[in-house]
């Protein structure tokens, strides 16, 4: 499921020539057709009337919407401009940045050796932005955004595909006007790109729901620290996209930042796995 993510900029990378808001709009507007006749199919419906008809869900899945539209435009727009391995970045950074959120939101403490990791991390960014001149913004607003998006859904009660379909729908109103601006104003790229390409901008909408569904369904029947490496899955594999495939620059300077926060990953995901091993006998499975 990871790696269906991590393939993403392969993707992506076919539709550079068409603004990143209009990938969006696209994505978010099959994606809600796809999701929608998918929950109709599997009875779900009702779900999504009553995460609707509650107030305090109904906030959380407009600012979740929100945040992952936001996501998806910042994303597309780093692909298609070539910065594949500084989103790659985004997504290594994320899980030290729910560290955080844990911490300051949800009040959860942490032990030194977390400490250390988020550290580490922070001593990697500041040494990107001081070697840089400027801040890594992508990765910081991948992160921010992404991060953000799972604390939502994490403190609202509906299910995966429920939840994403609601998101969908409250959001592809809003891209369907865009869309529509844009074509009356002769800049829509759908009707006017090469025939691959609008095929690929319908296809966007699976491809978007599929790994997202794929991911919270696979939290809830796998251990927790397994997901914890897995997560790291889609990150590598968009940085080796940039490297290998895409040739982006990549010189030691900046190697030395993405070592600083890969060592803080590892130190994170090693307490992770000592943590998860010292479990008493006993301890409940994940939840089904």
């Amino acid at each position: 499921m990871r790696r269906i993510g991590g393939l993403l900029p392969l993707y992506l990378k076919l539709l550079t020539g068409i603004a990143a808001t209009q990938i969006t709009a696209h994505r978010l507007v099959w994606g809600c057709l796809f999701t929608t006749a998918v929950v109709v199919g599997r009875g779900e419906w009702p779900q999504i009337r009553a995460a609707l008809a509650n107030r305090r869900s109904r906030l959380y899945l407009c600012a979740s919407s929100l945040l992952i539209t936001s996501n998806w435009i910042i994303y597309a727009w780093a692909v298609t401009n070539g910065h594949v391995i500084e989103s790659s970045l985004g997504y290594f950074i994320n899980p030290l940045f729910n560290i955080l959120l844990g911490v300051f939101v949800l009040s959860e403490k942490l032990n030194r050796t977390q400490w250390t990791a988020v550290g580490v991390a922070a001593a990697g960014v500041i040494f990107l932005a001081w070697t840089a001149g400027r801040p890594p913004w992508i990765a910081l607003g991948l992160a921010g955004t992404f991060g953000t998006y799972g604390l939502l859904r994490k403190l609202v009660t509906v299910e995966a595909l429920p939840g994403l379909t609601t998101e969908t729908l409250l959001a592809a109103p809003f891209a369907l006007i865009y869309l529509f601006w844009c074509h009356s104003s002769g800049t829509g790229a759908f009707g006017n790109a090469s025939a691959l390409q609008n095929v690929m901008l319908i296809v966007s909408g699976p491809i978007s729901a599929v790994p997202l569904v794929l991911f919270a369904y696979g939290t809830r029947r796998i251990p927790y620290s397994t997901v914890g490496v897995l997560q790291y899955i889609g990150p590598t594999l968009q940085f080796l996209s940039g490297l290998l495939l895409f040739h982006e620059a990549f010189d030691h300077t900046r190697a030395v930042g993405f070592v600083l926060i890969w060592a803080a990953l590892a130190i994170y995901g090693a307490d992770g796995i000592r943590r998860s091993a010292a479990k008493p006998p006993g301890f409940p499975p994940a939840r089904e």
